[in-house]
C-alpha cells in the first residue's frame, strides 16, 4: 500500500478568522473547488460514511479528502482505498481546524483537478463548531447511541450545519433514541437545517445524501 502524505499544520496566527474563511472560499470559488466540512464526535462513523460517499460519488466528481486528527494516519490510509486523494492531518493537539489550517491542508493536498474537497474534521462536538473552517457547506453526523438530545447539549454544532446526516438507524431498535424528538431539537437550533437518518454500514439513506451534496455542488457551480 502507498504511504499517506502526512501534514503537521499549525494554529491559524490571523485573529480574524472569518475574514480568513472569507478569503478562502473567493479562492475555491474561483478554482471551483467545493468544500464540505464534516463534523461529528469520535465513533460517529464520519470515516464510514465518507467511504459510502465516496462510492456514490466518484463517478461524477474528483474528489479529495483531508483526515484530521492529533495523532495517526488510520482514516487517511482507509480513504486512499477507495480511489480518492487523501491525506492526513494532525493538528498537533488542537481539537478543531480554522480557516488557515484549512488553507495548509488544501496546500497540502493539492487541489489541482479537485472537484470536491472534503474535509473530516476533529472528531468534536464543541470546538470545530466555533471556527469557519472556509468551507461552502457544514455537514455533521449524529449517531443513534449517542442519544437524541444532543442538539440541546451542543446548540452550537447543529446551528451551524447545513445537514444532519443521523447514522446507524439500524441499531434504533436497541436504542432509547427518539427520531421525532431528534427532528424536533435539531429544528429547535437550525429550521433550515436539512435532517437525513442514514446508515453507512448497510448504505440505507446514502443515495438521498448523495442527492443532496450532488445538488449542492451544482447550485454552488451555477451561482
Amino acid at each position: 500500500m502507498q504511504a499517506v502524505k502526512v501534514l503537521e499544520i499549525k494554529q491559524s496566527v490571523f485573529a480574524d478568522n472569518d475574514e480568513q474563511a472569507r478569503l478562502l472560499r473567493e479562492e475555491l470559488k474561483k478554482k471551483k473547488v467545493f468544500l464540505l466540512n464534516l463534523m461529528s464526535s469520535p465513533g460517529s462513523g464520519k470515516t464510514t460514511t465518507l467511504t459510502r460517499t465516496i462510492e456514490a460519488l466518484r463517478d461524477e466528481f474528483k474528489i479529495g479528502v483531508m483526515e484530521a486528527d492529533i495523532d495517526s494516519d488510520v482514516d487517511a490510509k482507509t480513504i486512499s482505498q477507495t480511489g480518492a486523494k487523501a491525506i492526513q492531518l494532525h493538528t498537533g493537539g488542537m481539537c478543531h481546524l480554522d480557516a488557515e489550517m484549512t488553507r495548509q491542508g488544501l496546500e497540502g493536498l493539492d487541489t489541482e483537478g479537485i472537484e470536491l474537497a472534503i474535509l473530516e474534521n476533529v472528531g468534536n462536538l464543541v470546538c470545530p463548531a466555533e471556527f469557519d473552517t472556509g468551507a461552502v457547506k457544514n455537514a455533521m453526523i449524529l449517531s443513534v447511541p449517542e442519544g437524541h438530545d444532543k442538539p440541546l447539549k451542543y446548540p452550537l454544532m447543529f446551528s451551524i450545519c447545513d445537514v444532519v446526516l443521523v447514522n446507524k438507524i439500524d441499531v434504533l431498535p436497541y436504542f432509547d433514541f427518539d427520531m421525532e424528538k431528534c427532528r424536533e431539537y435539531v429544528k429547535m437550533r437550525n429550521p433550515n437545517a436539512t435532517i437525513i437518518p442514514i446508515c453507512a454500514k448497510t448504505g440505507e439513506g446514502i443515495d438521498q445524501w448523495a442527492d443532496w451534496l450532488r445538488g449542492q455542488v451544482k447550485a454552488w457551480r451555477e451561482a
